[in-house]
């Protein structure tokens, strides 16, 4: 007997910006600013059919950054679990809930 496979959608929590850190080691630091990928509360679902498939419009880097656990979730994983990108100039933190 097989598992079921759930859908997951994925909401953004929060765009943190982490000037300190971009002050001290980016370059050129005033061309920084949060990340203009996502917007607070936007919400994208995956697919229950292609758990591996990015969701349209997702940014691809944050994409590799939590694709596994998508993939475990859909798979009977957590029910919720929040995870962000790791990009640790300006991070995005996201909310991913499975749709039963």
């Amino acid at each position: 007997m097989s598992r079921p496979v759930y859908k997951i959608r994925i909401q953004v929590l929060k765009r943190e910006f982490n000037k300190p850190f971009i002050d001290a080691y980016a370059d050129s630091p005033e061309n920084w600013t949060k990340c203009d990928k996502f917007a607070e509360g936007d919400k994208f679902v995956v697919s229950d059919a292609a758990p591996w498939e990015m969701p349209e419009g997702f940014c691809g880097w944050a994409w590799g950054d939590i694709q596994k656990i998508v993939w475990g979730m859909s798979r009977g994983g957590p029910e919720r679990f929040v995870t962000s990108c790791t990009d640790g100039y300006r991070p995005v933190i996201f909310l991913l809930e499975r749709m039963n």
